[in-house]
């Protein structure tokens, strides 16, 4: 029996790490980034972060729907790209800043909704916890936090197999932290954060992603 094909999705995700992280992330992952918003109950006129946002694509989606966001990334060639991005797209309704998700620059309880995709997994634990806890205070109580990162366990297919590669390819203080973020349980830890109720949860791109909906009480 052949081997199961690799989704469209596999292939470029592997080429991303390892040549243009910010020209094929973007197309790679537009449908997530068009579903998130929507999962999540976003709404005309809500204020939304972005966390470490990279070139500000699900920043741009946010904005399309009326809604006001601001991305963030402590990588100023991320800012810049973003900032591009946004005079490219038109965008009045958005904006980037250049600032570090372990020490957000905003006061307490600005915002309805904080996201993070695919950021936490490269981090260590300590770290994670400091940036949890930032998006927590930033966003009002009765205000939610949408994470979306790898499913854990990874399911046994292909393509989590390619996703292992990729962080092992990275190598590093990035896969040491990927293993200690599947060892730990993933998303499942990050929600034991105190003060987060899990409202709602769906998966992705074959349940490679998990995408979760967390109440800020």
């Amino acid at each position: 029996m052949p081997p199961p094909a690799i989704p469209r999705y596999a292939l470029p995700l592997i080429i991303m790490y390892l040549f243009n992280y910010g020209n094929l992330i973007d197309p790679l992952f537009k449908d997530v980034r068009r579903f998130t918003p929507v999962f999540s109950g976003m709404k005309a006129g809500d204020r939304v972060i972005d966390i470490c946002c990279g070139t500000g694509a699900q920043v741009l989606e946010y904005g399309r729907r009326g809604i006001k966001a601001i991305g963030i990334d402590l990588d100023p060639n991320m800012i810049k790209a973003a900032a591009k991005n946004k005079i490219r797209n038109n965008a009045g309704n958005i904006s980037f800043q250049l600032a570090d998700a372990a020490a957000l620059p905003f006061p307490d309880g600005c915002f309805d909704y904080a996201s993070i995709s695919l950021a936490l997994h490269d981090k260590e634990q300590a770290s994670r916890n400091k940036i949890i806890a930032e998006m927590q205070r930033v966003v009002k109580r009765g205000g939610s936090l949408v994470f979306i990162d790898y499913n854990v366990p990874l399911p046994l297919h292909i393509w989590a197999l390619s996703a292992r590669v990729i962080e092992f390819s990275v190598g590093g203080a990035h896969y040491r932290a990927f293993k200690e973020y599947l060892a730990y349980g993933g998303i499942g830890d990050i929600l034991k954060s105190p003060g987060l109720r899990e409202e709602s949860r769906t998966y992705l791109k074959s349940s490679l992603l998990a995408v979760v909906k967390a109440v800020n009480s």
